[in-house]
């Protein structure tokens, strides 16, 4: 159960509210208290200067653990706005634009109030929710101006007597609705010690866990003190109410995940995986380059970065056919190309330089089955054989809508050879501590590690045929583990 409590400057004349509401003074001198529930802040003091009493209320309600609105890295971000022109939404996405003014010559609002991520007018409310998501804050005032560039917003945090105590009551009500929808207190009766959020996405047609697995995720985290609640990217600028993340959803760099992962970890949350780990998977320049000056077995690869005549003559002298091609950012086999030929190099070269500046270029190794070694904090704890799709030479056949992927055999790690299991530990340690699958060609007493994933695959009658429930568990009392340590 989570207690909400509103902190003000001055709490004489504020309307009556479910939560409780008491001036700085009382924050300072009464919290923590001893045996108190789990606390959250919602920061009305005026934040603007730094070392002001809004800035000592959420650096002392991080210091006791409480989850506030603003974060201190939120007043911070909004401090630098004001002198730091990168900080500006400049400029502002053109259908929010278009939400402002449908015409060029359509008055442009100065400022507008933003309460919660809501505008009291239906045309600025994608802006409002737009700018909450990067500057969570309870009260912002975002200030408009357009040059040749376009559109730009200012925003500037506020505290309650900032605005006119008119607009109080209706800043109540969006208050009440806020913590009603995001920082509701919830009915489990068991006490946890733990809040965590899993990122998934309904959406996905590929996603890392399937609905039963998550749930499994779920039951696994009430056993060793976790309360795990399935959030989607929207709820995400709210996740500094939680102590961990576990992102259940494909990763990508450019991608509201990675940013997810660096707020969680900014915010203070154990964070899986996290954002080092996917900038470090989801690019293979970082892996095969590591790979080379770790002395971890690989493929024999090369990057190029052009599709000269020269640079192709060169790849056929260096390797046999076919070649593989990949993307640097590439994940379930997209963007990954067998070349059987010199025309078919060239072509898909030009093509593929098009889209990035470097293009991995490997040896093909022939299987039947490729090794999935899933990784945690350094330790292997399941493995995979994963077939080829039929009538082809990867594991996924996006061409195909009977035969999308090859079948799979579960495998207890010790049935795994040595040689496998020890380079994918070698090969995860290059990238972290997290949670990782580690893709791995075996030809007789020989192996390859091809690339190293973050949030792996962990599907129900799956990766979990062998382990179980087991499996689930292992992920959540690492969790536990961290948290403890860290003293949360």
């Amino acid at each position: 159960m989570f207690k909400t409590i509103v902190v003000v400057d001055n709490a004489e004349g504020f309307p009556e509210l479910d939560a409780t509401v008491i001036d700085f003074a009382q924050y300072l001198a009464d919290y923590p208290k001893v045996g108190e529930p789990k606390t959250r802040i919602i920061n009305l003091c005026d934040t603007d200067k730094y070392l002001s009493q809004g800035y000592y209320c959420s650096l002392l309600a991080e210091a006791r653990q409480h989850k506030v609105l603003p974060s201190v890295n939120t007043i911070n971000d909004l401090s630098e706005s004001l002198t730091d022109q990168s900080n500006i939404l400049t400029p502002v996405p053109k259908y929010m634009s278009t939400d402002l003014y449908a015409h060029i010559d359509d008055e442009l609002p100065q400022e507008i109030l933003v309460f919660f991520g809501w505008s009291q007018n239906e045309r600025h409310k994608r802006i409002a929710k737009h700018v909450f998501e990067r500057f969570p804050a309870p009260i912002l005032r975002l200030t408009f101006s357009r040059d040749e560039k376009g559109l730009s917003v200012q925003p500037k945090a506020l505290g309650i007597r900032e605005i006119d105590s008119s607009l109080w009551p209706l800043f109540a009500e969006r208050l009440e609705h806020f913590t009603q929808k995001y920082w509701r207190s919830r009915s489990n009766k068991k006490r946890f010690r733990w809040d965590m959020a899993i990122l998934v996405n309904p959406e996905e047609k590929t996603a890392p866990s399937d609905s039963k697995a998550i749930q499994n995720f779920v039951k696994a985290a009430e056993q060793v003190g976790i309360n795990a609640e399935v959030i989607t990217a929207k709820q995400g600028p709210m996740i500094s109410q939680f102590d961990a993340l576990f992102i259940r959803e494909t990763t990508a760099i450019n991608h509201h995940t990675y940013q997810l992962a660096r707020k969680g970890e900014q915010e203070g949350l154990e964070v899986i995986d996290d954002a080092t780990s996917i900038l470090r998977c989801c690019n293979k320049v970082f892996l095969h380059d590591a790979f080379s000056y770790n002395k971890v077995p690989s493929p024999k690869s090369r990057f190029v970065s052009n599709s000269s005549d020269q640079t192709c003559e060169l790849l056929e002298a260096e390797f046999n056919y076919p070649m593989v091609l990949k993307l640097p950012e590439s994940s379930f086999s997209i963007g990954v190309f067998k070349v059987e030929n010199l025309v078919e190099l060239k072509l898909k070269l030009v093509e593929m330089l098009r889209q990035s500046a470097l293009v991995l270029i490997q040896e093909f190794v022939y299987t039947d089955y490729d090794w999935r070694i899933g990784v945690l904090n350094g330790r292997a704890i399941y493995a995979c054989r994963y077939f080829m799709a039929r009538n082809h030479w990867q594991i996924y056949n996006h061409s195909s809508k009977k035969h999308f992927s090859g079948d799979f055999e579960t495998l207890p790690t010790f049935e795994v050879p040595k040689p496998v299991l020890d380079a994918a530990v070698k090969a995860s340690a290059i990238v972290g501590k997290g949670l990782y699958g580690v893709d791995i060609k075996q030809v007789n007493n020989q192996v390859y590690v091809i690339e190293v994933n973050d949030n792996p695959s962990l599907e129900s009658k799956v990766e979990d045929l062998y382990l179980g429930k087991e499996l689930y568990m292992l992920v959540m009392q690492e969790f536990a583990n961290r948290l403890e340590l860290r003293g949360k």
